[in-house]
């Protein structure tokens, strides 16, 4: 069975520069290396034989390849925009390398939306870049702002989804819910909590009224989102109308949303996620390498599907989506 991981990071020397370590970041990185059994900075810098390697272990025949978090968006333009165009030429050149194991999703330099979506567009056009990965809030200001829109219009254009991925949560959430349980933050929930709730604003600001094509992929099964779509129907269509959308926030969900099951490895979740949005719109993703690749892909061969249907997971949902 051939086996596409479509949410799988990288990280750049200025990456490691620019991004600075913490308590929590650190002991974060280091206990899940240990529970892995490899080291995650590492990995996450190599873009070769290391790789490679790992992935044959593993059984993957192919990896979409994505700038990791906090990624540009920790950042103002005058670093986000270098930042963006280093990874996204570093991932070329390694696509360029191995072009039958590695694609690519573009970093963005949100904090210019202007400069964004004409990187975008370079590297779809240029670079054969699939769609790119956002890491959440713009250092505080979230995508549904109307300043933050050409991106997704030119994403739309270009008939590529855009992978909206987790990052710390918004400072102020931090504050609020995370002071004093800052290892609750991270992966374990406050990632998904974060990133439901944005992708909730651009649902509810009209994003996909404007933009009726585009298609926002959320990993980890969805960041919760269907085990709630059914109640959040319920609550909120009324609201949706008043705030003039033209379809429910279930219809949004349907049609404009795409799920992987990257770092999620809990067969009723998954279940869920099939029943919601239907397993057409599941793809397969690891989160290499803070997730590891054989978890995954052990995963992928043992969860309750017929054997067509775990193909599409595998494989053939990502070659239809990002036209592989």
């Amino acid at each position: 069975m051939k086996v596409i991981a479509i949410e799988e990071h990288f990280i750049t020397p200025m990456y490691r520069e620019k991004v600075g370590a913490n308590e929590f970041r650190n002991f974060y990185l280091q206990s899940r290396g240990a529970a892995m059994g490899h080291d995650i900075v590492e990995q996450n810098s190599d873009l070769g034989e290391k790789r490679l390697a790992h992935m044959d272990a593993a059984g993957i025949d192919l990896q979409v390849l994505s700038f990791g978090s906090p990624g540009t968006e920790a950042f103002a333009a005058d670093v986000a925009i270098p930042m963006a165009r280093e990874a996204n030429d570093m991932l070329f050149q390694a696509v360029q390398s191995h072009p039958s194991r590695f694609r690519g999703f573009a970093a963005l330099p949100t904090a210019d939306p202007v400069a964004a979506a004409g990187e975008l567009e370079r590297c779809v056009k240029k670079l054969g870049f699939k769609g790119a990965m956002i890491h959440g809030h713009q250092q505080g200001h979230f995508l549904d702002g109307r300043k933050y829109w050409p991106i997704f219009e030119r994403a739309e254009a270009l008939g590529v989804p855009i992978y909206l991925h987790p990052t710390l949560p918004h400072p102020d959430a931090i504050k609020a819910y995370f002071s004093g349980y800052e290892d609750l933050a991270r992966a374990g929930w406050g990632f998904a909590v974060d990133t439901s709730c944005h992708f909730l604003r651009i649902v509810f600001a009209g994003v996909f009224d404007a933009y009726p094509k585009l298609r926002i992929i959320l990993g980890h099964l969805g960041e919760g989102l269907p085990f709630a779509m059914h109640r959040l129907d319920e609550h909120t269509r009324a609201a949706a109308a008043r705030r003039g959308l033209r379809k429910t926030p279930l219809e949004y969900f349907k049609e404009n949303l795409l799920m992987t099951t990257s770092g999620n490895w809990y067969e009723p979740a998954f279940q869920c996620t099939v029943a919601a949005l239907g397993v057409d719109n599941i793809l397969f993703a690891v989160d290499w390498p803070y997730e590891a690749n054989k978890t995954g892909v052990e995963f992928l061969k043992k969860i309750s599907v017929s054997d067509a249907d775990r193909e599409k997971i595998a494989h053939r949902n990502a070659e239809y989506w990002l036209k592989l």
